[in-house]
């Protein structure tokens, strides 16, 4: 049943509208405020507060002198916050849910599989808390005893980008507060509800005044400018787009920063003459449509083997027609709108270059005219190889194919990118797929799988795709250091 205006008025009275700062939600030093708009419609949703430097430095103020307390709080105890937010966040997954498909998009189907996802990170890292565990032993030489601790590198800046509003949110937050770490938030603007929302849970879950710090704002650089030249910041996390990236790692190296970035990718989906097409297709519509395929992990070049590539194609093109473009909150949905006019502009930039240039458009093409910012869903084939939609990162529901001959050919093709985040391999020769992932040059791999996030294995990438790992075992590790405390032999008189 579709959402009716009650239930998103519901939804939307929930969340703050201020910063958060220091266990308090407050107007902007300036009095300044910024509209949320609704990419299906272009309607306002709500008036949200937007930070200033002063605010900024605010929010790194309670960080700093919370630091030092959240700290030494027991590890079980930060555990038991994360699994009490897990376990609220999952019981009100519908506002969660709806509150998303309202600022960002996505079909509330999928919105609701965000949710399952993001909330994920909390109760995993509720149980990570307690595992960071040192050593304690005796050197080589038997005259002293080596002690080495692991502890929270201290306050921390966290970008999340607008694509994911819960998941980019828990994915840095949880590991933060397993750790001992706090943080200053800074959410994009195009979708900073969600994180306000998210707060309150925390709040409630008992996370005290000074962990978390959340600073919306439009004036991004001249917010986060002066923390990341602050001292008592030690470590920046951030997810966006890799030119954003390199200037963030020039900015941080200043004061030698701890960093973490999750950046761009250009995920090649290779498609072996051996795969089961089926499959194929099924894997390639995750891959490609999740999110109308606004996600760094969205498939964005597909190479396949020239003898299997037209039955892919129209196969792909039979699914891909068959995805209704509408609002989210809409039962018929299956593919909602970009998340505003310029990224549509450029999707369909992309597209009509590599038409010209002598692509073939097997269904799509073209944006959907109305409201809101949708895009037809996609599918070219004979793609020129310099054509800029196999350089650049579509951020869309469009599918370009390549054919290939040898396997030497398919790696060469997938490998000629700067960025290394994830690649997507099908067929059903296991020997061949292992031989992928040691060739490709990714962070991740999914071998015939078109999902491959999970938030038990570590997220992220290799050369211009980013640096450390979110999730898993890893994802703690960010935000801890390594201490040795080197003891006199206890033996010596």
């Amino acid at each position: 049943m579709a959402v009716t205006a009650d239930q998103e008025k519901a939804v939307l009275d929930k969340v703050p509208t201020g910063l958060f700062i220091d266990g308090e939600w407050r107007a902007s030093s300036s009095g300044a405020t910024f509209n949320v708009e609704d990419p299906s419609t272009g309607r306002t949703l709500l008036t949200l507060a937007d930070a200033t430097p002063e605010d900024g430095m605010a929010a790194l103020d309670a960080a700093a002198a919370a630091q030092a307390d959240w700290a030494r709080t027991a590890p079980r105890e930060r555990g038991e916050i994360l699994r009490r937010a897990f376990d609220m966040v999952t019981a009100r997954a519908d506002e969660f849910a709806l509150l998303m498909t309202l600022e960002m998009g996505k079909p509330l189907a999928e919105a609701r599989g965000e949710v399952t996802y993001g909330a994920e990170f909390l109760r995993w890292f509720s149980e990570e808390a307690v595992r960071t565990s040192g050593r304690y032993s005796m050197s080589p030489d038997g005259k002293s005893r080596l002690l080495v601790n692991k502890k929270p590198v201290g306050p921390c800046l966290l970008i999340t980008p607008w694509n994911f509003p819960l998941a980019m949110a828990t994915r840095k937050i949880a590991p933060a507060v397993a750790a001992g770490c706090t943080m200053v938030l800074k959410p994009a603007n195009l979708t900073p509800l969600t994180s306000s929302l998210f707060a309150t849970v925390l709040q409630e879950a008992g996370l005290p005044a000074g962990v978390l710090n959340i600073v919306n704002t439009t004036t991004a650089g001249a917010v986060t400018g002066p923390l990341i030249e602050d001292p008592r910041l030690r470590k920046l996390s951030f997810t966006g787009s890799t030119p954003v990236g390199r200037n963030l790692l020039a900015a941080a190296s200043k004061n030698v920063l701890r960093t973490s970035m999750e950046l761009g990718g250009n995920a090649p989906f290779l498609v072996f003459e051996d795969a089961d097409l089926d499959a194929a297709v099924n894997g390639a519509m995750l891959a490609k449509l999740r999110n109308m395929g606004e996600a760094c992990t969205a498939a964005n070049r597909f190479i396949v083997h020239e003898s299997v590539a037209d039955r892919f194609a129209a196969a792909l093109a039979e699914r891909m027609e068959g995805m209704t473009t509408a609002r989210g909150t809409e039962d018929e949905s299956k593919l909602g709108p970009l998340i505003d006019q310029k990224s549509r502009d450029k999707v369909h930039e992309l597209v009509t270059a590599a038409v010209g240039a002598g692509a073939e458009t097997v269904t799509g093409g073209s944006p959907v005219t109305g409201d809101g910012y949708f895009y037809q869903a996609t599918v070219l084939k004979n793609v020129p190889r310099s054509a800029r939609i196999m350089q650049e990162e579509i951020f869309g529901p469009v599918a370009p194919i390549v054919t290939f001959r040898t396997e030497d050919e398919a790696v060469e093709l997938a490998n000629d990118t700067e960025y290394g985040l994830v690649a997507y391999v099908f067929t059903r020769d296991f020997n061949r797929g292992l031989r992928m992932g040691e060739r490709l040059e990714t962070g991740m791999m999914g071998l015939n799988a078109g999902v491959v996030s999970n938030a038990a294995a570590p997220f992220g990438g290799v050369k211009q795709s980013g640096l450390g790992r979110e999730g898993g075992a890893e994802g703690i590790e960010e935000y801890l250091y390594t201490q040795y405390v080197g003891i006199a032999n206890p033996y010596a008189s």
